[in-house]
Parts: structure tokens; C-alpha cells; sequence
């Protein structure tokens, strides 16, 4: 499995933490890939869930109003043992 093309980036940084990472030998590309990683997983977990919002709430009317296709199986539900 071949890695996945790189691209220079200028960036500016408070001089406190870049001299602290500095001094911890953190790898500073590898942390920016891992943080951006987490903030656009999470951007497109929003944005999914704002494009899906009617869906999701229909759903949960639907299943309010009939009930799910399982409730049938649950006896924990029923209270039976």
C-alpha cells in the first residue's frame, strides 16, 4: 500500500508551543494530519446529519407511530421472562 501524496504547507504557529513541540521532538506534520483528520471527520459528521435532519426525523416518527419491525421479538419489552 503506497502513501497517499504530500504537500507543503506554510503555516504560523504560536512560538511558545513550536519551541515546546521542539523540545519533545513532536513530529509536527504527522499531529497536523491527525488533528485535521479528526476536525474534517467531524465537520462531515455535521454536515451529514444537517443534510439527513428530515430524514432522520421522519424516521423516528415513523417508529413512534408504528412501533419497529422487532418490538414484536423483544419480550424484555413486554416484561415477560
Amino acid at each position: 500500500m503506497s502513501a497517499l501524496p504530500k504537500k507543503a504547507a506554510n503555516l504560523t504557529v504560536r512560538a511558545d508551543l513550536l519551541e515546546e513541540a521542539r523540545a519533545y521532538k513532536i513530529n509536527l506534520s504527522q499531529t497536523l494530519e491527525t488533528a485535521l483528520a479528526v476536525e474534517l471527520k467531524k465537520r462531515r459528521e455535521a454536515e451529514w446529519l444537517e443534510q439527513n435532519r428530515e430524514a432522520i426525523a421522519a424516521y423516528g416518527r415513523l417508529v413512534e407511530r408504528e412501533g419497529l419491525l422487532s418490538d414484536s421479538y423483544r419480550s424484555f419489552m413486554r416484561g415477560e421472562d
